[in-house]
């Protein structure tokens, strides 16, 4: 079964990972690759997101679309990147999840 893995940064996050010193930081960013490489074979494919600063956002209702800078929703949560996987079940993708080395928060949604 598909799902996406939707990864949550937080303020608090975002702060921490800044005050990392270069060699620490790289080796966070490390232990993500390490993670994407370990999990191959269950991860149909994965992207980082630009900067939530940078999207545009367009509602669309009464026929006429209103566009406005930035995301749907302003929060001090951002989602910074996505991956889809295929595994047996929830269970599997909980436990993958459960190893993930980064950002505090993945949202785990199935596909349709």
């Amino acid at each position: 079964m598909k799902y996406v893995l939707m990864f949550i940064e937080t303020e608090e996050f975002a702060r921490e990972l800044a005050a990392l010193d270069d060699d620490d930081r790289q080796a966070a960013y490390e232990a993500v690759g390490r993670w994407f490489a370990a999990n191959a074979a269950k991860i149909t494919h994965h992207q980082k997101l630009a900067a939530p600063h940078i999207a545009t956002t367009l509602r669309l209702s009464g026929g006429d679309a209103v566009v406005t800078d930035g995301p749907f929703i302003e929060g001090k949560e951002v989602i910074t990147g996505y991956a889809e996987i295929d595994v047996a079940d929830l269970d599997e993708a909980i436990a993958l999840v459960r190893t993930w080395p980064a950002c505090p928060i993945v949202e785990i949604r199935p596909l349709t």
